[in-house]
């Protein structure tokens, strides 16, 4: 039996000063996550209206992916470099996905 994609997105609201080095810190880790097997796309998104506020579109092929993900050098990185740039705590949802098919991920 197959499972479906585990698609989280996490909300990040960032401190006004900090937004630059957010991006260039996210945008280093999700070059190095979309490179993790288990990891099927790593969007970083940032709002249009909000500059402060992204979100960032992790999709995993299995269920063990995302903790695999969360030891990996690249994390940890990301993990301690912008933690002092957070306007408030990270949040994350979690969704399977249903459409499109997992393959054409």
């Amino acid at each position: 039996m197959s499972h479906s994609l585990l698609v989280v997105h996490v909300q990040v609201h960032v401190k006004q000063e900090h937004v630059d080095a957010f991006h260039q810190a996210t945008l280093a880790n999700a070059r190095e996550s979309v490179r993790e097997p288990g990891i099927a796309r790593f969007d970083v998104l940032q709002d249009a209206e909000d500059p402060t506020r992204f979100v960032l579109v992790e999709a995993y092929r299995t269920p063990q992916a995302p903790a695999a993900h969360k030891e990996t050098a690249h994390y940890l990185t990301w993990r301690d470099t912008v933690a002092p740039m957070m306007a408030e705590p990270r949040t994350s949802q979690k969704f399977v996905n249903r459409f499109p098919e997992d393959a054409g991920w």
